[in-house]
């Protein structure tokens, strides 16, 4: 706790919350007593980042495919444990020089030596720093030396001739294992194996030497088995078969085959060894009969008979023209001893070489000279870990510190200098290109959590053909400009962090406000979508129904003209038909109405905002906020609680705060097409719609009109009192025409009277 107190951490805001500075090697060096929660993540995944995999390889330490809170300060602790000044990594460059490894301890001292040797057998033992180059290919580093540490020894790893002969019949026996120089060679338990199973079989093939009866012919005694096993069930069914007879005589009938059994045969064509007497005995059946070795056999196993009285009766019992059961039992009985040492035969990969190769590498007894080799080689594997070792060092001296910049804090995301290890490219489409690219590997997933970021995320589809087809899903977070040309199918192209590009097609949309400028255009957008699509519902229905009628018209007078007249009808006196009315009155009813409420609501809304005076700005500017503040007040709420915490969080990420992004930082994320400084725009635009007189003269008449309905409102309501003549303003209008109907209405009395007594 005490090294916690004496390192003062600094912090800078950034996203809405508070990251620590990682600005000195001491504060990389103490970051153990960092607490926790001030850790921007906590985890990340190790592939699909814009990391080197090497490199997160050495650092997960479980092999689990996450980079975790734990193995972040064991990386950080081994780098600072072996340099002279942690500030070294502040640098992120990919050599290390050799004056910077610490030489105050053991481990420093054997990683100092062993960075010099990897120089030297290189070719570089000049050379004053060692650079992920260097330390990366191993195969290079022992390409011209003999032992490597790996513990496999490669053919060429002796001149000696006979051992290098058994150095490949081991790999052809048990297969070969690769180098670290890229070489086939062998390992130490290959080696143990194969002598062991020339032990185990030399062994077995010794039992000849000392028992006799193994080998009764000789070298013929294989051949003599063999020859014996191919006839050896079915002499034992001919046998059988006669002793049967010989018990019963009703039964030779039943052991020989009958005619409708040769019958069957007949039918078909067959040849002498066919199958289909194959399994017919061996001869005819009779009581006690011996087996003929040269006629009267079945043909189909003449040539196995044949073959067994040559290799294996004559060679035991003389030259015979039959055999009894008694003489084979005493055949099959002397190789008894053959078939068991036989059936004892150790399993083992010799095979290949067969006995008398098996033979001469037992004779010469290479395995000490190969046990020599692998220990010559074993012994420098304490330079072959510390090989590993600098190349850890190095890597991390190259990557740690940009890692950090996007685990302990977002530095590199919100600083913008580079782009952090999340961000895949760059989206171009629509006028516009999006910085905040992630990959996705799995979109209804991804979709399900990152709605919760607020952000507008356009799920793109990228692709490239260069030699075989490649394919990435990508996310894009648009949080400048509006969505009005966003749809599925549009197509743009991703620039990747390596600078290819890609076909990109949207294939999902994650809907959420971009800017509160789009918000508000928002409600008189779909007032004016509502419009068209009522005038394009009317117009096509006006359509379908003028066709209709024409159709019917057409039918109606192509009919009448096939048609013919009928006969003139007799003339009688007109009756008195009554004239429908040229237009339907409930029609014209209808239509007065509904004008008559348009204009008493309009009239109402031009009195309510013309009776305001001097505040009638003030109520123009409340309108448009009754208007577009409800939509503004939803986008504004939304867009502050953008963040991009749920988007990492559904790749993998174990993001440890909310990290925000604000609408200033959302313009500079997704940045919108302007035209450069000091260009010169050219207004004239030669496809432009021409305006002739009559479009000039209606633009005139509809100001003027609008002029006229505007003004006469203005004046209805009072507006003029002020600023018109005398005889011009409302209220000496109404005064006068006051006047004029009670001076009508005085004269109409006055007559009325006068009229009255004369009635009388």
């Amino acid at each position: 706790m005490a090294a916690a107190t004496q390192h003062t951490w600094r912090f800078f805001r950034a996203g809405g919350f508070d990251q620590v500075r990682l600005d000195t090697g001491a504060d990389i060096a103490n970051l153990e007593h960092l607490d926790q929660k001030l850790w921007v993540a906590l985890s990340c995944p190790a592939r699909g980042i814009e990391f080197d995999e090497k490199t997160l390889e050495l650092i997960d330490l479980d092999k689990d495919g996450r980079i975790r809170y734990v193995e972040i300060l064991a990386a950080a602790r081994f780098a600072c444990s072996l340099l002279k000044n942690p500030g070294e990594l502040l640098k992120g460059s990919a050599s290390l020089p050799l004056s910077a490894i610490s030489d105050s301890t053991p481990e420093g001292k054997r990683l100092l030596q062993s960075a010099k040797q990897i120089l030297n057998d290189l070719g570089k033992g000049t050379a004053i720093a060692i650079s992920v180059d260097d330390t990366s290919d191993t195969t290079k580093i022992f390409s011209a030396t003999i032992f490597n540490g790996d513990g496999i020894v490669p053919i060429d790893s002796t001149t000696n001739p006979v051992t290098q002969a058994v150095l490949q019949n081991i790999i052809d026996c048990m297969g070969a294992e690769n180098d670290r120089s890229g070489k086939p060679g062998v390992n130490q338990a290959k080696v143990d194996q194969f002598f062991g199973e020339i032990a185990t079989y030399t062994a077995w093939n010794s039992l000849v030497e000392t028992d006799p009866s193994i080998l009764p012919l000789g070298d013929q005694t294989k051949a003599a088995s063999d020859a014996l096993n191919a006839v050896r069930s079915k002499a034992e069914d001919y046998f059988a078969r006669c002793k049967l007879a010989a018990f019963d005589a009703r039964s030779v009938a039943a052991m020989n085959l009958t005619e409708e059994e040769y019958l069957r045969v007949a039918s078909k064509d067959f040849s002498l060894t066919a199958d289909e007497v194959a399994h017919f005995p061996l001869s005819r059946i009779d009581a006690n009969r011996p087996l003929p070795l040269t006629g009267g056999l079945n043909p189909a196993w003449e040539a196995r008979i044949a073959a067994f009285a040559k290799e294996t009766v004559q060679p035991i019992l003389g030259p015979r023209e039959e055999l009894t059961e008694a003489d084979f039992a005493t055949v099959t009985a002397k190789l008894v001893p053959y078939d068991k040492w036989l059936a004892a035969r150790p399993m083992t990969s010799l095979d290949r070489l067969g006995p008398q190769r098996v033979r001469e590498i037992e004779q010469l007894n290479a395995k000490p000279e190969i046990d020599l080799l692998l220990a010559e080689d074993i012994r420098l594997s304490e330079y072959s870990q510390q090989i590993e070792t600098v190349d850890k060092l190095v890597r991390l001296n190259r990557d740690l510190y940009r890692l950090l910049c996007n685990f302990v804090n977002f530095r590199d995301f919100y600083a913008r200098q580079d782009k952090a290890i999340f961000q895949v490219g760059t989206l171009y489409l629509d006028q516009r290109s999006c910085d905040l690219c992630v990959r996705v590997e799995d979109i209804t997933k991804h979709a399900t959590l990152a709605t919760l970021s607020r952000a507008y995320l356009a799920y793109c589809e990228c692709t490239r053909r260069s030699g075989d087809a490649e394919k990435i899903t990508i996310a894009a977070a648009f949080t400048a400009g509006d969505s009005d040309y966003l749809m599925v199918g549009r197509n743009g192209v991703f620039y990747d962090r390596k600078g290819c590009d890609w076909d990109a097609t949207i294939i999902k949309i994650v809907d959420n406000p971009i800017s509160v400028r789009q918000a508000f255009w928002a409600p008189y957008k779909r007032a004016m979508r509502w419009i068209e699509e009522q005038i394009t519902k009317h117009a096509v229905a006006a359509d379908a129904a003028a066709t209709n009628k024409l159709t019917t018209t057409a039918t109606t007078v192509g009919t009448a003209a096939t048609t013919p007249l009928p006969a003139p009808a007799p003339v009688t006196a007109p009756a008195s038909v009554p004239v429908k009315p040229k237009f339907d009155v409930g029609v014209v009813a209808a239509m007065g109405v509904a004008i008559g409420g348009v204009t008493a609501a309009f009239g109402a809304i031009l009195q309510a905002f013309f009776g305001l005076g001097p505040w009638m700005p003030i109520g123009f500017f409340a309108a448009i906020l009754l208007i577009s503040g409800p939509s503004m007040l939803v986008a504004w709420l939304k867009l502050r609680q953008r963040n991009l915490g749920p988007i990492l969080d559904a790749n993998g990420w174990a993001v440890n705060s909310r990290a925000m992004i604000s609408i200033p930082f959302g313009s500079v994320l997704t940045a919108i097409a302007t035209l450069p400084p000091g260009a010169r725009r050219d207004i004239f635009d030669p496809y432009a719609p021409k305006k002739s007189a009559w479009n000039w003269i209606l633009s005139i008449l509809l100001w003027v009109a609008t002029l006229a309905v505007l003004g006469g409102a203005f004046w209805n309501f009072g507006g003029l009192e002020q600023i018109a003549p005398g005889k011009f303003r409302k209220s000496q209008w109404m005064l006068d025409n006051e006047k004029s109907d009670k001076a009508a209405a005085d004269k109409a009395a006055a007559e009325k009277a006068k009229a009255a007594p004369a009635t009388k």
